[in-house]
């Protein structure tokens, strides 16, 4: 989707890009080849298609820091379906729902293997430098508002500069609402049974059962709460965008 974006050159808004699309202009390519496009002067049209040369290149190198500069904070899911394989997946879990609570897990999904880093254990900078090292795009619910946030407080430099993909927005657009767990039932996700109805409360309350109480049994139903919050992402943010490509795509 990424290479039939338009929204990375200045003034062009969505009614500008799906005009270009119904011209047969669907591609970077396309607007590359075209000598001249109705609507562009001559002059603003070779400005244009230099900084869509830009965006290929930095785009075949892999480069996505550059497209959170260039590309609307709510649309870089466009990225996604070129970029997948090097997506990471996070979700948070806190000692309380404040925004200055302590982190107390860390789950990370890439390429199919899921990590959990927690709090006193292995969370550590370095260790979540490590494991989000290379990623191309982060991967959250709601993550712009929580987890991003108290991540860069309490690990500064730790989080990578890429684009973001929050899924609570972009399952709004595509008629998903509520939380991720209701999302996953709508789209037909079932989580195992024994966290199939752990809330972020109980988290809370499970992490203060391993801490105070010492209950090894808590701290590992928590991580496998984490686990399958993280995990489920990826089948989420694959239905999603699906959907919402074809939306954009078909303008409606």
């Amino acid at each position: 989707m990424i290479h039939r974006t338009f929204l990375i050159l200045p003034t062009v808004g969505e009614n500008t890009e799906r005009s270009l699309w119904k011209k047969g202009i669907d591609t970077w390519d396309d607007f590359l080849s075209a000598g001249s496009v109705s609507g562009f002067s001559r002059k603003r049209k070779k400005k244009l298609d230099s900084l869509v040369e830009e965006a290929a290149r930095f785009m075949e190198n892999g480069q996505t820091q550059y497209f959170t500069r260039i590309l609307p904070g709510g649309e870089h899911w466009r990225l996604f379906g070129d970029i997948e394989k090097d997506v990471a997946y996070l979700d948070i879990e806190t000692d309380g729902l404040r925004s200055d609570s302590l982190v107390t897990v860390v789950g990370i999904h890439r390429a199919g293997q899921t990590r959990t880093l927690v709090h006193g254990e292995d969370l550590t900078p370095q260790n979540l430098t490590s494991e989000l090292r290379d990623c191309k795009m982060l991967v959250t619910f709601n993550g712009g508002s929580f987890d991003l946030p108290i991540l860069q407080y309490q690990f500064p430099f730790a989080i990578p500069s890429v684009p973001h993909m929050d899924l609570k927005h972009v399952c709004r657009r595509v008629g998903l609402t509520g939380g991720l767990k209701h999302v996953e039932r709508s789209i037909g996700i079932r989580r195992a049974r024994e966290v199939e109805y752990v809330t972020g409360e109980q988290a809370v309350y499970l992490w203060k059962l391993w801490t105070e109480k010492g209950k090894r049994n808590a701290l590992s139903l928590l991580r496998r709460y984490n686990e399958e919050d993280t995990r489920n992402l990826e089948a989420v943010a694959r239905h999603a965008c699906d959907i919402l490509e074809r939306k954009v795509l078909n303008g409606s």
